[in-house]
């Protein structure tokens, strides 16, 4: 049984339920930047990317302003105006502590800015858990691997050594690019079907579940 020192986790739609709120913050700054609102089941399937890559994917059509007026008024609404609700998913802090306790890293690789990172573990107190984050602000945003071999030359690891665990395709994708095992969170953004193409050693449905199988798989940082 593969022993990882490291594990990696992915934020919105794998750690927190965001979706419902980084949903309603693209389509309200969709409309004030004069740009069509397009369904939830559509704006979702972006969640991971980072923000510019994001609002590109979605529109297409629009050009730097477009871009920049989107991202800008995802932000603030996000940030400082949505009152849609947000929580971490259910068993996320024995999760984590569990994994500290036995002597393995915590590390948050995410399509999340680095100011909406550092707010919303400032905001949950949740930043304690987590040994190191990386975000598209100083590396690149997913699928490209680059926050994972930060990560991984951090901690002077091999790619065996280590774990993904996201919900979204682009998690996946970087994870295999790397050949570092990955874990697949049915409770967030991407369909089971779509992450089970990039074959990670496990899938669960829930956090409880993915810490029972990963405590026998983990093993003291040297």
């Amino acid at each position: 049984m593969k022993q990882y020192q490291c594990v990696i986790f992915d934020w919105d739609g794998t750690l927190m339920n965001s979706e419902a709120r980084i949903v309603h913050a693209i389509q309200v700054a969709a409309e004030r930047a004069g740009f069509p609102v397009l369904p939830a089941e559509e704006s979702k399937q972006i969640i991971g990317l980072s923000l510019a890559n994001a609002v590109q994917t979605l529109y297409p059509q629009a050009d730097q302003a477009g871009i920049d007026a989107i991202s800008h008024g995802y932000t603030e609404c996000f940030l400082n105006e949505s009152d849609v609700p947000m929580l971490p998913f259910d068993g996320l802090e024995p999760l984590l502590s569990g994994i500290r306790q036995q002597g393995a890293k915590t590390v948050i690789a995410t399509g999340k800015s680095r100011r909406g990172l550092d707010q919303v573990l400032a905001e949950t107190g949740l930043g304690r858990h987590f040994d190191w984050t990386r975000t598209p602000v100083e590396s690149a945003s997913k699928p490209d691997p680059m926050m994972l071999e930060q990560i991984l030359e951090k901690y002077a690891l091999s790619p065996d050594e280590a774990v993904m665990v996201g919900d979204t395709e682009f998690d996946m994708q970087m994870a295999h690019a790397l050949g570092m095992d990955r874990i697949a969170m049915s409770h967030g953004v991407h369909e089971l079907e779509r992450l089970l193409a990039y074959e990670p050693v496990a899938h669960h449905d829930d956090l409880p579940s993915l810490q029972a199988w990963l405590k026998d798989r983990l093993r003291v940082h040297a």
